[in-house]
């Protein structure tokens, strides 16, 4: 048996400015930016599945430090729709919806991030 419990709770992602990583994030989503930043670096927001977090951190950001693949995919149930959303976002598209089901973005650091549509 483990001490390790076999569960992610946060996703850190390198950014260079807490504060308008906040906004970009929260307005994604479709939250409140009021999510606290902590230490004047961290800013967790909750996601709605087991106590996921992201967490914003803009002290582990450099400018080799972004994802260049994705590193988690936010789920949706339409993907056409969210691609619309993204592109009325003006969000930058990195590809097009592949296979029916997914595509992948950037956030304003360079990040790659993927949606992806649940069954």
């Amino acid at each position: 048996m483990s001490i390790i419990l076999n569960k992610v709770g946060a996703i850190f992602i390198p950014v260079s400015d807490i504060k308008k990583a906040r906004e970009w994030y929260c307005s994604l989503l479709n939250l409140e930016p009021t999510y606290e930043i902590l230490l004047d670096h961290l800013c967790c927001i909750p996601m709605d599945n087991n106590g996921l977090n992201i967490v914003l951190d803009s002290k582990i950001y450099t400018k080799d430090s972004y994802a260049r693949t994705p590193m988690f995919h936010f789920n949706t149930d339409d993907i056409h729709q969210a691609y619309q959303f993204m592109q009325e976002k003006g969000v930058e598209i990195v590809t097009n919806i592949e296979h029916g089901h997914s595509f992948n973005i950037k956030d304003p650091d360079g990040n790659m991030l993927m949606i992806c549509k649940i069954s």
